[in-house]
Order: structure tokens, then C-alpha cells, then sequence
């Protein structure tokens, strides 16, 4: 998954308008974007929009954000969009590998209720929105089958540090949520899952939007969430490996299974050991999903 984008689930305009996005997720948000008051117009709303859209093909990947597992409306999310089967769940405030397999158990719960297969539904979850997360990126690793993905965000724990900013003078994040973004990627290569970067808030600054995705996609982020349709193109473009990267991909693959036996190869000129081929073959696994 390249784009991943946030749509309030409580507007069926927005709902529409991102299913015509290009993006290759849409997260159905029933937590932050939406107010108290509203949260049960957004679950049926939600379900409504599921039902409608599981069965189109080929349509994004569709995902809901529940809202936290401390927060007592997680059940009442369930309940509400498990019936019309989502492809996975996003946890927001996600403090630790446990977390993961409390709401894989309640996934278990709804799935049988549901006929459901069992371990359909996949995981996201947002892993650095509380000082308290940053002491358990460690745990990830093995928590769950249902894991997909690992993402951050700057906003709650900026909140939570009692930040006046996340970002330095130049525009770009300040060292606590450089670390928790480096964090973050070194979590979800351990648990063999998707590094997916935060949103860039500033849905009309495109261009700063394409700096992140391109510093993103180089440190290793297979994608990018996004809060607005018009930053999908670029992520989307970004994320999408060249002719030239999957054309050398290609070649490093076939020189290794020509000399299975061999530790290191050369191609073209280069000296290219096994963690090159252990990129190659991840990059074209990458492409054959988009």
C-alpha cells in the first residue's frame, strides 16, 4: 500500500469523494476527525459505505480507525462495521505488542460472529502517540499474524510531550519525532510489516509533501498516510518503484538463481551480496501489489 487516506466517517460527500481518490487504502475514521456527538452516525455511515463498497473490484483497500482501546467506544466500533467486512482495522494510541493481540482477539469474537474467516481482518496501528509507546516498539515483533502495517504520528505526542511544535525552524520535524519516526521504521522491519509514514498536515503544501515522500520512501517507508485527495498523485507517484529500479531488481534476482550457491555476485560492474538480493525480491513483491 503506497497511499493510505484518512476520510471522516461521518461524510458521506467525503466518502465518495475518496473512493474516486486513487488511493490504495481508505481508512473510514470513526476517532479523531470525528466529534462525540457523531460517533454513532459515523459507525452506521461506515458500515453503510462498506456494505456498498467490499463488493466492487477493483476498488482500494478499505480500513476503519476505531477509536483506542482505553477509550470504551472500541466494542461499539466493532460491532457496528464488522458485520460488513473491512479488510483491516486501524489502532490509534497503540502502546505495545499486547495491544495488538487484545484487539486481535476481539477481531476473533466478531469474525466467527460474522462468518467471517478467521484472521480476515488485518492490523495497522499507530504506535507513537504517547510518551509511554516509545519504551515498547520492540514488542511488535511476533504479536500478531493480523499485523500489516506500523505507522506513527506526530500530533498526540506532541500533545503529550507538552510540545509548542514538532517541527524546527526549517520546516522539517524536531529530534523527538525524528526518533520516533526512526523508531517506528526499526519496529515494523522487526515485526515484517509495512513502515508507513505519518500525514503531512498541510494537505496544500505540495511540495513539502513530496520532500517527506521522497525522504520517506529512501529510509525505507513502503508508503504514506494522507488526510486530503489531492496529495494521493504524488504519494502514489512517489512510492512507485521506476523502470529502472524494477529492471535491476529483475536482473539481481535471476544472477542469484543462476549461482544459488553463491554469497556474492557481480553485475554490471557492482559487487551485490544477499542483502541485496533480500531488497530486490522486496521490491518486486512491493510492485506486484500495486
Amino acid at each position: 500500500m503506497r497511499s493510505l487516506l484518512f476520510i471522516p466517517a461521518d461524510s458521506e460527500k467525503k466518502l465518495a469523494k475518496g473512493f474516486a481518490s486513487g488511493a490504495d487504502c481508505l481508512i473510514l475514521d470513526l476517532e479523531d476527525s470525528v466529534a462525540p456527538e457523531a460517533k454513532q452516525k459515523a459507525r452506521e455511515q461506515a458500515r453503510a459505505f462498506l456494505a456498498d463498497a467490499v463488493p466492487v473490484s477493483p476498488r482500494p483497500r478499505l480500513y476503519v480507525r476505531v477509536n483506542g482501546l482505553k477509550s470504551g467506544l472500541t466494542e461499539a466500533d466493532l460491532c457496528a462495521v464488522m458485520p460488513a467486512s473491512p479488510d483491516g482495522v486501524l489502532l490509534p494510541k497503540c502502546h505495545n505488542g499486547a495491544a495488538i493481540q487484545h484487539l486481535g482477539a476481539m477481531l476473533v469474537v466478531k469474525e466467527a460472529q460474522h462468518d467471517l474467516a478467521d484472521g480476515a481482518t488485518r492490523i495497522i496501528a499507530i504506535v507513537t502517540e504517547t510518551a509511554a509507546s516509545i519504551f515498547s516498539m520492540g514488542t511488535y515483533a511476533g504479536a500478531s499474524r493480523r499485523l500489516e502495517g506500523l505507522t506513527w504520528g506526530a500530533e498526540d505526542l506532541a500533545a503529550c510531550l507538552g510540545a509548542e511544535t514538532n517541527r524546527d525552524a526549517g520546516g522539517g520535524y524536531s529530534f523527538p519525532y525524528l526518533l520516533a519516526r526512526s523508531l517506528t521504521l526499526f519496529a515494523a522491519a522487526s515485526a515484517g510489516a509495512l513502515a508507513i509514514d505519518a500525514v503531512h498536515g498541510k494537505f496544500r503544501d505540495l511540495a513539502g509533501l513530496r520532500l517527506e515522500c521522497e525522504v520517506a520512501k529512501r529510509d525505507g517507508f513502503a508508503g504514506k498516510m494522507a488526510i486530503h485527495p489531492a496529495q494521493i498523485e504524488i504519494i502514489n507517484k512517489i512510492f512507485t518503484p521506476s523502470n529502472e529500479s524494477i529492471a535491476k531488481a529483475r536482473a539481481i534476482v535471476a544472477a542469484f538463481e543462476a549461482e544459488p550457491k553463491a554469497g556474492v555476485i557481480c553485475l554490471n560492474g557492482e559487487m551485490l551480496d544477499l542483502p541485496n538480493l533480500t531488497k530486490a525480491r522486496r521490491l518486486l513483491a512491493g510492485y506486484r501489489e500495486t
